[in-house]
């Protein structure tokens, strides 16, 4: 990241919690629409959830949707204004659970929109319950005694999910370290070169911390990520 933040990104008194990578990936899109100028042409679709936040720290014409549903509505605001990129913001709980149907039939008709999922392997706003991403033994407030996956499922990967489907792009980077932040970063560039071209669906997903709901100091939600995430979430560009 630059130094100096984009013109799009305000500062608020209210904000992310501390060490949470939201704050993060609202910058690196910032970043990356200042320097294709797309500022003045870009919309954004967030979820009520904690990526609802976004709205008081970007500066881009943006619309909240129902919880789980960024990525129809997206889709819909693209019908109507093909000639400007949309993008759609959303967590993995809400992306894998409630929004599951959606996300899937998007990949399947190859919609030309980007998605961003943030993907802290909980649900964050609604209290740190188990996700389709929440890994074996984690301790959430709906698994108590850490996530059965006999009972709950392994963690979810979309790049399995989408494995037979012919869409854009697909990559997934990390952004518990400065190194990941730089990698993710050029994803997000990538998938809005393709969206812009009009290639079809793209989706970027980001491991982020979450040390309110983990319960952790944030250096140490950092190191979860590199040690228990990635083993069940492999970095790289997924699909091209």
């Amino acid at each position: 990241m630059r130094l100096k933040a984009p013109e799009t990104v305000t500062f608020t008194k209210s904000g992310f919690c501390p060490g949470c990578g939201h704050g993060l990936a609202v910058r690196l899109i910032a970043e990356t629409a200042e320097k294709m100028g797309l500022n003045e042409k870009l919309i954004t679709v967030v979820d009520v959830a904690c990526g609802s936040l976004n709205i008081n720290s970007w500066k881009f014409d943006t619309i909240m949707a129902a919880h789980g549903r960024p990525i129809p509505t997206a889709i819909g605001i693209k019908k109507v204004r093909p000639e400007n990129p949309v993008l759609a913001y959303i967590g993995d709980g809400a992306a894998y659970a409630i929004g599951m149907a959606e996300m899937m039939h998007a990949g399947i008709r190859n919609d030309n929109i980007l998605t961003v999922v943030i993907n802290n392997g909980l649900f964050g706003m609604t209290g740190g319950q188990c996700a389709p991403t929440s890994l074996p033994g984690q301790v959430t407030t709906s698994t108590p005694h850490g996530k059965d996956p006999a009972k709950w499922g392994m963690p979810f990967q979309i790049e399995k999910a989408f494995s037979g489907l012919h869409i854009a792009y697909l990559a997934r980077g990390s952004l518990a370290d400065a190194k990941g932040i730089r990698i993710s970063k050029k994803y997000i560039e990538t998938a809005f070169e393709k969206h812009m071209a009009g290639e079809g669906f793209c989706l970027v997903e980001l491991l982020s911390p979450c040390p309110t709901n983990m319960n952790m100091a944030p250096v140490k939600c950092v190191q979860r990520i590199n040690e228990e995430m990635i083993p069940y979430f492999p970095l790289g560009e997924l699909k091209k």
